[in-house]
Order: C-alpha cells, then structure tokens, then sequence
C-alpha cells in the first residue's frame, strides 16, 4: 500500500520516529471526503470486520441482542463478564465451551490477564478476545441446522453469508480471503469500503439489521472492548458513534450522520491508531473534548512523559 506519515513521535522537541499509513473519510453517500494514503488498495481489516460479521448472523436469523450482541461484535479484555457473556450465548443454543474452535489464548486485557495468571488458570478458547463472536457464529449455525464443526470453513454456508454481506454494505467484492488470528476466514476490502460499511452501520434506520447492530455497540462499549480501552472510552463519550479496533494497526469508525473512517498504520503498531483517529474525527467536526486523552500517546523518560505521539501536520491541520 502506498503509505504516508499519520503520526509523529516527538521526545521533548526531537522528532524520534514517524508512523506511516493510510486513512480514509467517507461522506454519507460512501464517497471520500478526506484521504492521506491510498485508501482504494485493499487489507485485511481484522477484527474491524466483525460488527459486519455480527451483521451477517443476523442477517442468517441469529437471535441476539443488547450486550451479547455487543459482544459478538468484540475484541474483549477477557474480563470475566465477558467469559460469562461467551458462555451464555453458547449456553442458548444448547451448546458448551467445548463447541468453540478459536484459539486456546490468555486475557486479552492487561488486569484481566494478570488476575488469570495469579489464579494459576491456563489459556483456553473461552478467554480468547474473539470467544464472543465464535459464540455467536455457533448460535447461528445451530438456528439453521447448519454444522458447528466445521464453521471455520471458507465454504461453510455461514462464512459465504458473512462474505456476501460484507460485500454488501462495503459496496464492492472481497479481493482476498485468509485466516485471522482466531482461526476464521478474514475477507479483504479496501479501506474506503471498511469506512463506507461502518458510515452505513452507524447511520442506519431504526428497525432495520444494522441499527441493531450499531445501537448494541453504542449503548454496551465495555462489551465490545474493556475496562480502559480506547474503542470503549471513544464510544462511551461519542453518542451514537459506533468503533473497532483490529490487529496489524487497523481501526474503523462510524458516525450516526453517515460517515465513516478506516485506517491502517503500516507497521501494524497499534500506539498511533486511537491519536490519529481523534485527528480525524476532529477534521470531520466532531467534538472531540471529551476524549482528548487519545488525542496523543505520552513518551516516557524514567516514568515520565518526556514527549508525546501526535497526528502528523498534514491530519492535525
């Protein structure tokens, strides 16, 4: 991808580093307004995708909503509401954690991971960030006799219906499938169509689908990420704003007028996503006061902010 410099390191007045990448805005109509990059070139956008894959469950007659939605559409700390909320949504459709097929992990959040290790307890597939949406795409599969054993499977009728939708709302054809970090198949698309697909969860009609899925996300963040986490805070302090971070340095955002952002840090640092966001949510005239703490990423010298990450001139201008 032909990246361009998003963000700046700067220890006290000396630029250190830089971080390239690629960002995209999307109007209402699902056209670019703002682009730093080249945003029609494809990625994977990692567990971005799954409030579009949460979309496709339902779209299949999953039964689910509020928080459990929330979180089949999340990459979760691991806390232990989020366990339990894996556990519950298997639990309806009479299955166990034994159905799972993500992979064995530790708790994604830091405490929570902390608190696992202190309690001698091991990683397994329910602690996996993605246990919530692997529940979920069992839960469908059980609703249309589908087979549960196979559900990972690119031509399992879930994962062609997941495929068709994200076409769907992305407006264009998935140019690549591979396997993401958990083990199911992740569909490349460009970033404007990941910021198109998020502008259109976030703005849709109530009643329809995609409401659901944008209201879920919206009202229950600490489900979708956790405790401290900037996909949470970012959505907790934005009424109506829906977001997902994903791996290898991805982040999507969409806004209840219509638009939409997607980026991708090239290095796959994860530590410039949540400032250069803010940059832009502020170009697009959100107000942005009320998370001006992601605003930058503080450098540390002996403990102690020495410096900061911040948006590159050409997103802070």
């Amino acid at each position: 991808m032909g990246h361009e410099v998003v963000a700046e390191v700067w220890r006290g007045d000396f630029l250190e580093s830089v971080h390239h990448g690629t960002v995209v805005a999307t109007d209402p109509s699902g056209s670019p307004v703002l682009s730093v990059g080249r945003p029609g070139d494809v990625a994977f956008p990692r567990s971005s995708n799954k409030p579009l894959q949460a979309l496709a469950m339902l779209r299949s007659g999953l039964d689910l909503d509020g928080e459990l939605l929330a979180l089949a559409c999340a990459s979760h700390s691991g806390e232990d509401f989020h366990v339990d909320g894996a556990l519950r949504i298997l639990a309806s459709a009479g299955l166990t954690e034994d159905a799972l097929r993500c992979t064995p992990d530790l708790p994604l959040g830091e405490q929570a991971r902390a608190q696992h290790l202190a309690q001698g307890l091991a990683a397994a597939p329910k602690y996996m960030n993605c246990s919530g949406k692997h529940a979920a795409m069992l839960a469908t599969c059980v609703a249309n006799g589908w087979p549960t054993d196979s559900y990972l499977d690119p031509t399992h009728p879930l994962q062609v219906a997941t495929r068709q939708t994200i076409e769907d709302v992305a407006g264009e054809p998935v140019a690549q499938v591979g396997v993401d970090g958990c083990g199911a198949p992740i569909f490349a698309i460009s970033l404007t169509g990941l910021a198109r697909a998020f502008g259109r969860l976030a703005a849709a009609a109530p009643g329809t689908l995609e409401h659901r899925v944008a209201t879920a996300m919206n009202t229950f963040p600490q489900w979708v990420g956790g405790t401290g986490r900037d996909v949470t805070v970012l959505m907790d302090a934005l009424p109506g704003v829906i977001a997902k971070d994903g791996a290898e340095g991805v982040y999507a955002v969409g806004l209840p007028t219509g638009e939409g952002v997607a980026l991708k840090i090239a290095d796959g640092s994860s530590r410039a996503r949540a400032v250069v966001i803010v940059a832009v949510l502020k170009r697009l005239g959100v107000d942005v006061s009320k998370v001006e703490d992601l605003a930058t990423v503080p450098v540390l010298g002996h403990g102690r902010a020495v410096g900061a990450v911040r948006p590159s001139l050409a997103l802070a201008s």
